[in-house]
């Protein structure tokens, strides 16, 4: 008699179980991202003119513009998806980690320690994983800025300043991952039974030192920050956050303009000590952008020159003021208390069930780690690979409530009187972007963060009706 699938599957250990369990649920949630990728490419081959809704708001030669950009995305996204997909299995099926593990152990090794120091193998182990994906990305990174990017007008960057920014960006990640895993692992190993409540806490405490620390110590390597210069624009702002009582402390610009043209605008800070982060681009008059060239400056043609002139980017300063409502809307409806509560309630969860599950030595061996049980692989293991059927359905449930705060905050704008110019607002960024204001509804619901732009736009023209 044949055997059936279901003996077949029965018959395996349970290793070889959970290896093949592990390795169909990927491939599953690659298909389902590339089939949701596939109805909204169609939505952009397809959507050539502007919708009739849609005709107050955007002109035909920015459709078309943003409806080509996001194509040209959506198709690089699928490539570098399926290779991401195919280079994930073959580490898999080739015994990657085990090998990096032994390789580690070997460096480590030549410099004194032996395989008694786990935490110094580990960190060997860390940097070398970090390298390969770094290098193996970098391609794709390259083509994504100086290909799409590049070719739809958002690229600002030279090829020096992209490389100098990637070794700066790989260095600062090691001088924060390095130490903040030794730690880690240290606690786990000397934390006894109750080790996932300090390793939580320890958690807890570095994601809070770290946002606490990162806009004043690390974002400034990268970009440059200026205190936003006295005058009207600053002064509203300031008005506007004592109205609703938020503790604003300082107004920064950074000059997102030599790396991009996309804008955006935060802020940061805990209890008393708020400050705001401004992007150039999205102000009119601050980005560079929109500088004229000086007189008498040679090599400008008279097309750049064109270019720059009928370029107007960023909103204006009551549209600037209108998106600073809906994000001071997000801190005042508790959207960031919410937010930080939610996902440390999941990361005390993870730790619990990580402490669970270290102990089953099957899962070491599913993954080639047959005599060695190493807390960082543990680590990796679980909380990559075993959880992430979970991580998928909290990442869904995420999207959804995210959808939902972005309603309110735009809703908070309007009380505060601004939905006019937030309309004219998210048209202008939308605009500059090239976001494409179409969507198909299953990509849209898994995807998007943030409501359709045409679903926040009712929302506030029914508030400038009333």
């Amino acid at each position: 008699a044949m055997a059936l699938p279901g003996d077949l599957w029965a018959e395996l250990p349970v290793e070889r179980r959970i290896f093949c369990s592990v390795l169909l649920f990927s491939w599953a949630v690659y298909l389902w991202e590339a089939f949701l990728a596939h109805r909204q490419r169609r939505v952009y081959r397809t959507t050539t003119h502007v919708p009739q809704e849609l005709g107050q708001i955007m002109d035909s030669e920015t459709f078309e513009k943003s409806r080509l950009y996001q194509l040209d995305k959506s198709t690089f996204s699928f490539w570098s998806g399926l290779y991401s997909e195919v280079e994930g299995t073959m580490i898999l099926l080739c015994g990657g980690i085990p090998f990096l593990w032994k390789l580690s152990g070997q460096i480590s090794g030549r410099a004194g320690f032996g395989p008694e120091y786990e935490i110094v193998q580990s960190l060997v182990f860390l940097l070398l994983a970090t390298l390969f994906s770094a290098v193996t990305g970098l391609p794709w990174s390259l083509y994504n800025t100086f290909v799409i990017e590049e070719k739809h007008g958002f690229n600002q960057q030279t090829l020096g300043f992209f490389f100098k920014d990637a070794i700066k960006k790989f260095v600062v990640t090691q001088c924060i991952l390095l130490p903040v895993t030794s730690l880690l692992l240290y606690i786990i190993k000397i934390g006894g039974d109750y080790f996932f409540i300090y390793a939580w806490l320890f958690t807890l405490v570095v994601s809070l030192v770290l946002v606490t620390i990162y806009a004043d110590y690390i974002a400034p390597l990268f970009d440059k920050f200026i205190p936003l210069p006295e005058g009207e624009l600053k002064q509203q702002i300031e008005t506007m956050a004592k109205s609703i009582d938020f503790p604003l402390t300082k107004v920064y610009v950074v000059e997102g303009s030599k790396r991009s043209s996309h804008s955006n605008a935060y802020f940061y800070g805990f209890f008393k000590n708020k400050r705001i982060v401004l992007f150039d681009t999205l102000l009119e008059d601050y980005s560079a952008l929109n500088k004229e060239p000086a007189e008498g400056e040679d090599g400008e043609n008279e097309e750049t020159k064109s270019k720059t002139k009928n370029k107007k980017q960023g909103c204006k300063n009551e549209e600037v003021l209108a998106v600073l409502g809906h994000e001071l809307g997000h801190w005042k409806l508790g959207h960031t208390v919410k937010n930080i509560i939610i996902s440390q309630m999941n990361s005390f969860l993870c730790f619990f069930l990580f402490a669970v599950l270290i102990g089953q030595k099957e899962l070491f061996a599913a993954f080639g780690f047959y005599d060695t049980q190493p807390t960082l692989i543990g680590l990796m293991i679980i909380f990559q690979f075993i959880f992430s059927p979970y991580n998928e359905v909290l990442s869904f449930c995420l999207t959804v409530l995210s959808r939902r705060f972005e309603f309110q905050a735009d809703a908070f704008a309007k009380e505060l009187g601004k939905a006019k110019d937030l309309y004219s607002a998210l048209i202008k960024l939308n605009k500059d972007n090239l976001g494409f204001p179409v969507s198909d509804w299953i990509f849209s619901m898994w995807h998007y963060s943030h409501p359709p732009l045409l679903e926040r736009l009712q929302a506030l023209k029914d508030a400038k009706q009333e």
